[in-house]
């Protein structure tokens, strides 16, 4: 089975909590705080592996989750960080935010790598918030949280040479004579269902690889068929053999059929029409008449195309001097990378933690995740630990966002669960 796009789930890990403790040894009857750090959480990485060739593997398993940052204990000792998840994708993959619709990075080389969820900081210890005035803190940072989002993975198969034309035109057949794949190959339409790969290796040529792109239709830059899903495999292709049926043995007249399929490529992207073409008029062997190919062949040298070549691929007719001009052409053209417009490109946000203030019935509300993360590092039993929450307060604004709104002494602020009265 053949699947070129998957939609998974990533995780990364979250921070390990700082620790809250204090030296309690025989002869320290005043030991201070020594509560170490959390760990920092594992990333979720994505890497690209020269020995995969489908995304199936996603199908079975969508969520990805990174391990946990160990939480810090006494003694200064930092939480173990959490280890990266490493998952193999195959070259040609692109990955993509499903929320934004950007691209995140195109992995087309052995080993490329892309963080797409970085593991959250590991929180401080209490030893780390001590101070001359604030010697023995009973409390510590939480961990980050690790990051999370649904990205949407789209191969696209890496390939020297595209074949394309419309369905049944003898592509399959031509891939196999020229290279060990061993496509489907049988007397009907849409015999190939999913794109094949061959080497094709000729002595006296340089070794290149050739994509068999299932038949394309009418229609198929606008999703008819499986237009899309095919066309995509061919944009990362330095040249193109259209395949022609020149037989006419299914009452189809190869000139429109060339236009037609060429009109697929322009209508779907410019660049992809725009790509070197040699035209390969197949099924020769069948031609009652030889006037059909020298009008096919004078239409198209019309057009623009000069490498037209008259083949059989069932008897071999032509096909090496195809080969040979293949091969040529690819000596002058060099390997492109996708282009990524700036537009495309995925940026992350930075993470912020943010707060609002709303008035209801006279009480004074701060909501947010500012507020979350910070009533998680506090004790709010604890005098030390309350002058470092309203110092945190006055620090981020907080306090004199309350006095611009109205705010006076004795009325009441609430964050959560914890209500305070607000004296400035």
């Amino acid at each position: 089975m053949f699947i070129d796009t998957a939609k998974i789930f990533a995780k990364s890990g979250d921070g390990g909590n700082g620790a809250i403790s204090f030296r309690r040894e025989k002869y320290v009857p005043l030991g201070g705080p020594d509560g170490g750090d959390g760990g920092r959480g594992g990333d979720v990485i994505l890497i690209a592996d020269p020995n995969m060739t489908t995304l199936l593997d996603f199908t079975y398993k969508k969520k990805y989750v990174a391990e946990r940052g160990t939480n810090g204990s006494g003694s200064k000792c930092y939480g173990k960080d959490g280890e990266t998840l490493y998952i193999k994708v195959p070259m040609g993959t692109i990955i993509r935010d499903v929320e934004t619709d950007k691209i995140m990075a195109d992995l087309s080389h052995p080993n490329d790598k892309y963080v797409v969820a970085r593991g959250g900081k590991g929180g401080k210890g209490n030893a780390k918030f001590t101070t001359p005035t604030r010697q023995a803190p009973s409390f510590a940072e939480p961990g980050m949280p690790g990051e999370e989002r649904w990205i949407e993975l789209e191969l696209k198969l890496l390939a020297d040479v595209g074949l394309l034309g419309f369905p049944n035109v003898g592509k399959s057949t031509l891939l196999s004579v020229v290279s060990k794949a061993r496509p489907k190959i049988a007397n009907y339409h849409f015999t190939t269902l999913k794109p094949n790969l061959g080497v094709v290796s000729v002595p006296g040529i340089q070794s290149f690889v050739m994509a068999d792109i299932p038949g394309i239709i009418e229609g198929a830059a606008e999703g008819v068929g499986l237009g899309l899903d095919f066309l995509r495999h061919i944009e990362r292709t330095r040249l193109l053999i259209h395949v022609v049926d020149i037989s006419g043995v299914e009452n189809r007249d190869p000139i429109e059929d060339f236009i037609k399929i060429n009109e697929e490529l322009r209508k779907y992207s410019v660049k992809l029409w725009d790509r070197p073409q040699i035209v390969a008029a197949n099924k020769c062997d069948m031609l009652e008449d030889e006037s059909i190919f020298e009008n096919f062949k004078a239409k198209l040298n019309e057009m623009g195309y000069k490498s037209i070549f008259k083949i059989s691929a069932a008897t071999n007719q032509g096909v090496e001097e195809l080969i040979k001009e293949a091969a040529r052409m690819l000596s002058t053209i060099p390997v492109m990378e996708l282009e990524i417009s700036d537009e495309e490109i995925f940026v992350p946000e930075e993470k912020k933690f943010t707060y609002e203030i709303r008035v209801e019935d006279g009480v004074y509300v701060v909501e947010g995740s500012f507020v979350d993360r910070l009533l998680q590092s506090v004790n709010v039993n604890d005098a030390d630990s309350l002058k470092y929450f309203h110092k945190v307060l006055r620090n981020k604004g907080i306090l004199d966002e309350l006095v611009n709104k109205g705010i006076k002494d004795g009325d009441i602020v609430r964050l959560n669960d914890f209500e305070f009265e607000f004296l400035l």
